[in-house]
């Protein structure tokens, strides 16, 4: 009589090109979750330097020389919301520009926002963006706490190109 199964060296052969295939599936599944970070990096970069951009259109000044149409129609909020450059004074202006009096009737609003909250940095997982100011170097290593002219990631790993977050 005839007994059907499975032997031990037929069990351990299929274990062994389990794990063989699952091994060469875990680089790839990291890679996976590394490209989409980068791709999260690119957007919430975008998305907070289009904010910043917008800000300059709108509050634009050139030391006491207001351009922007909300700056020149609202000089006392310009003042205290925008730098000498016209670009916001701290992060949080670009969460809340708040018109006071009978500036708010010029524009029609009384609360200006151009970000609704200041992003997380997909490669650290936390708020702690690199700011630099207007006069700036590019390669500043701290913020001079004037104006928010760019951001960088601050996660100091090397990107699937062989770059730098914080060079992006």
């Amino acid at each position: 009589m005839k007994e059907s199964g499975v032997t031990l060296l037929e069990l351990l052969i299929t274990i062994s090109i389990v794990m063989i295939l699952a091994s060469a599936a875990m680089p790839l599944s990291k890679m996976i979750t590394k490209r989409t970070h980068e791709i999260e990096l690119r957007q919430e970069l975008r998305r907070v330097r289009t904010a910043i951009d917008q800000f300059k259109v709108d509050w634009n000044r050139e030391g006491d020389n207001l351009t922007g149409p909300l700056c020149s129609k609202n000089k006392l909020t310009c003042k205290e919301v925008s730098g000498t450059s016209g670009y916001p004074k701290s992060v949080d202006v670009l969460l809340k520009v708040e018109l006071t009096g009978d500036q708010a009737t010029v524009t029609g609003k009384s609360i200006w926002r151009y970000l609704r909250k200041i992003p997380v940095d997909p490669m650290t997982g936390k708020a702690d963006w690199r700011w630099r100011c207007y006069s700036d170097p590019p390669d500043a290593e701290s913020w001079c706490g004037e104006d928010v002219y760019d951001l960088s990631s601050s996660s100091k790993e090397l990107a699937s190109d062989g770059t730098k977050f914080k060079d992006w």
